[in-house]
């Protein structure tokens, strides 16, 4: 698999530690889901979803800010836990293997990226990346998830996850990532999107077209978009799966992810519902005997 399409399918988001920031706290998220109230009631996705990309010259950010109807106790619980982890991320399509553990820094996630289809691990990409809670209150937790550097001189990858509860027993949600990147990755995602990735597109509408459907965006921020995208409904996915008993949440965590990114066919669509079933069984028994 060409490391281009592993770039694309890493997960994470700017280096910086936000452990002394004042700002880490319910009220400036708050603040958020008052701000974005309208967006969250009235958008493309079908859901109280917000999304939003970035790009600069030497890195690139998506986000996305959603209401999950699920306690925020319930929330906390399942993702303010790294041992969680690896179930969340197994359901994308790109990871192969998950694994947790420990040494003398703390938590660390190792994580193979590959193909969207079946591939022995040695042919993965293997990553590793450090988890931190940063904080937790009885209304508010953040979690952060990072690796110095990645392939193709790519650099300071970041997951942030922050919620807190709001209305309803509901609980607003704030996903971000991104990572920052050299000449070579530059270089590498252009060809890239010359190639295999020229026809797909990002969530962001950015005009409408002569038969007045929306045209999207592409390139990096629709690359960025995506992936932010999958690994949120991943999240959602295996916070609807909770409620099953233990041996039937495994099966209904796939479903509900691959039904998600088929409500968004034109930028998530790669495989067939029973190949990805197929796949995912063999990924996560392979996981479970590894460990």
């Amino acid at each position: 698999m060409p490391v281009i399409v592993l770039i694309c399918a890493v997960w994470l988001s700017t280096g910086k530690s936000f452990a002394a920031d004042p700002q880490v706290s319910a009220a400036p998220l708050r603040a958020k889901y008052t701000e974005l109230n309208k967006h969250l009631l009235n958008n493309q996705f079908q859901r109280a979803l917000y999304l939003d990309s970035a790009e600069s010259s030497t890195d690139l950010k998506g986000e996305i800010y959603a209401v999950v109807d699920y306690p925020f106790a319930t929330v906390n619980d399942a993702l303010n836990n790294p041992a969680h982890w690896c179930d969340v991320l197994i359901l994308h399509i790109n990871i192969k293997y998950c694994h947790t553990s420990s040494n003398q820094s703390g938590t660390v996630l190792t994580v193979s990226l590959g193909r969207k289809h079946d591939q022995p691990l040695e042919d993965a990409y293997r990553a590793e990346f450090n988890y931190r809670g940063v904080i937790t209150t009885p209304d508010y937790f953040a979690v952060e998830l990072n690796a110095e550097s990645g392939p193709l001189s790519t650099h300071d990858y970041r997951i942030w996850i922050e919620a807190t509860s709001v209305n309803d027993g509901r609980t607003f949600l704030h996903f971000t990532y991104a990572y920052a990147f050299g000449l070579t990755g530059r270089l590498a995602m252009q060809a890239y999107l010359a190639t295999i990735g020229r026809d797909k597109v990002g969530f962001t509408v950015t005009d409408k077209l002569p038969n007045g459907q929306p045209s999207y965006i592409q390139g990096v921020r629709g690359v960025v978009e995506r992936n932010t995208m999958r690994y949120y409904l991943a999240i959602d996915a295996y916070l609807a799966a909770l409620t099953a008993p233990p041996k039937d949440q495994l099966e209904k965590r796939l479903r509900h992810w691959h039904n998600a990114t088929e409500q968004y066919a034109r930028q998530l669509h790669e495989v067939e519902r029973g190949d990805y079933l197929e796949m995912k069984r063999r990924e996560y028994q392979r996981q479970q005997v590894a460990q």
